[in-house]
């Protein structure tokens, strides 16, 4: 299975922006496609964007377009989610995965079979 492991979360107040990254460890990410995903308290896991292998599609949850942006570096077998005006309801923890496809509806994005659920970060948007 692929292991990836989050990190950037943290703490920041409404409006202010952080980076999170998705690394992997022994392998590359040259041939799959990635999602974020995020987890709020009380709530189901939802996507929030995706981004194809080649990192030549992209694709947003509505609650979040125009404010995340997702690149993916293969280099360094990293994928990165950017986001900025952060809103109080972005706070979870966030997770990223190997998904089957990089969905235009990112509600519809699963992981795939050789995928697995990290940790997470916690992002936190408070004043």
């Amino acid at each position: 299975q692929l292991h990836l492991v989050e990190s950037g979360g943290g703490l920041v107040q409404p409006g202010g922006s952080l980076r999170l990254s998705c690394t992997a460890s022994g392998f590359t990410l040259d041939y799959y496609a990635i999602g974020w995903f995020r987890q709020a308290p009380g709530k189901e896991r939802e996507g929030v964007s995706c981004i194809s292998s080649s990192g030549g599609t992209t694709n947003y949850a509505d609650s979040v377009k125009g404010r995340f942006t997702i690149s993916k570096d293969n280099a360094k077998s990293a994928v990165y989610l950017q986001m900025s005006s952060l809103k109080p309801e972005d706070t979870a923890v966030y997770y990223c995965a190997q998904v089957t496809y990089c969905a235009t509806v990112v509600a519809r994005m699963k992981m795939a079979d050789t995928g697995s659920w990290g940790r997470g970060t916690q992002v936190t948007v408070s004043s």
